[in-house]
């Protein structure tokens, strides 16, 4: 196991992550920024959550970018949980952030309707389908092994107070599972953005804001695209860093 230190390009935040294993991307920034963007966000009592978090990416990166004083990550892998607390404490936020290893399944039934914010990067291949890694950690992070789609959504609205908001990032071809869970589930899809790659290709990911018992009104927002085709981040993209 060799870690590794990245700069995360939020202030002086960094994190440790093993490149074995799965490592964040730009669908991890995409989401904190939208979180971040809700007025909630800004203000000192707000509570956000994060599920699956992996490493501590979202919570690192929405303690730059909300005003947020409980940010807490839920993770079910051990050593992605390690390292998660290892960042919290070396980037010193030990007062804003918190990490609970343990199943989203199971361990959001502690958290009855305590969040204002809940967020998730959840794996985006459904169960049973794929070719699923041989790498045990990345098979986890990328297909619904320990955890299904309705697992994260059943646990964002528990979480959840009413008119709470759930923003969540997944893949456009999960996009009738994600409507239909998220109502089932009393999260009502408001604002959709699709994201590509670079201009002109299909999008590749979806990001979804919801908003627990909130009314039927959903707004598909300008889609955007990360990168340049020169390979360069797009102004979009660049916004997502801003803090």
């Amino acid at each position: 196991m060799a870690l590794r230190y990245d700069r995360t390009g939020f202030n002086d935040i960094v994190i440790c992550q093993d490149p074995d294993e799965f490592c964040y991307g730009t669908d991890a920034v995409i989401l904190a920024h939208e979180a971040a963007g809700s007025t909630m966000a800004h203000r000192r009592d707000c509570a956000i959550a994060d599920l699956g978090t992996g490493t501590g990416i979202v919570p690192l990166i929405l303690s730059q970018k909300t005003g947020a004083g409980r940010i807490m990550g839920i993770e079910v892998q051990k050593h992605s949980f390690d390292l998660a607390e290892k960042n919290r404490r070396e980037n010193g936020l030990d007062d804003r952030i918190s990490f609970v290893l343990g199943n989203v399944r199971d361990v959001s039934l502690e958290y009855g309707a305590e969040f204002d914010i809940v967020t998730s990067n959840p794996p985006y291949t459904a169960e049973g389908e794929g070719i699923e890694s041989g790498n045990s950690a990345k098979a986890i992070a990328r297909h619904e092994i320990l955890g299904t789609l309705d697992d994260f959504l059943k646990a964002a609205s528990f979480m959840l107070k009413d008119k709470g908001e759930f923003y969540m990032i997944h893949r456009p071809g999960r996009i009738v599972d994600i409507c239909q869970g998220c109502r089932e589930n009393r999260l009502e899809p408001r604002e959709m953005t699709f994201i590509s790659g670079k201009p002109g290709e299909k999008p590749n990911l979806l990001l979804v804001k919801c908003v627990k018992n909130g009314g039927r009104d959903l707004k598909v927002l300008s889609p955007f695209a990360v990168r340049n085709t020169d390979g360069s981040f797009t102004e979009e993209m660049l916004r997502c860093y801003d803090t």
